[in-house]
């Protein structure tokens, strides 16, 4: 039904090495690969937990260094993520500083892949950067924009 972009996350990380999983990116203001897929993997984290407790607060995300410096790590964790992705819908509040919006499990699920899908087009800046690595064309990009490239391609 969704967009499968942990899929493709796994896919990237089982090839990136160790120390380019981990290497700043002058192109990403010193950032690296690994803190990119760690802050994807723990928006997908903080939804599952916040689907047994009624609530999602993003801002609650545990900032795991292991995530962001292991890729074998993250893998795990997006494998994980990968078996929840299945749950009913259910209706949820969200809680962003003090404010409550009532939401509901898919549609922050279409939040958190489209978050990761801009941040996997951070990921392939960096990837650009070191060289040598070979992505999927839709690596990064919206199924909205691979659907409007395709009708401009007929």
């Amino acid at each position: 039904m969704f967009y499968e972009v942990l899929q493709d996350l796994v896919a990237f990380i089982g090839e990136i090495t160790p120390e380019h999983y981990v290497l700043p990116s002058n192109n990403l203001s010193g950032a690296t690969i690994g803190q990119h897929v760690r802050h994807s993997i723990e928006m997908y984290q903080c939804l599952h937990l916040g689907y047994e407790q009624g609530c999602v607060d993003y801002a609650k995300r545990r900032r795991d260094l292991h995530i962001e410096t292991s890729p074998i790590y993250a893998q795990t964790c997006l494998e994980a993520l990968l078996g929840n992705r299945q749950k009913a819908d259910k209706i949820l509040q969200l809680q962003h500083h003090e404010a409550f919006v009532t939401t509901s499990y898919l549609r922050e699920l279409v939040y958190c892949d489209e978050h990761t899908i801009h941040h996997m087009a951070l990921i392939k800046v960096g990837i650009q950067e070191i060289g040598g690595y070979q992505l999927k064309a839709s690596f990064g990009v919206a199924p909205s924009t691979l659907q409007y490239r395709q009708l401009c391609a007929q």
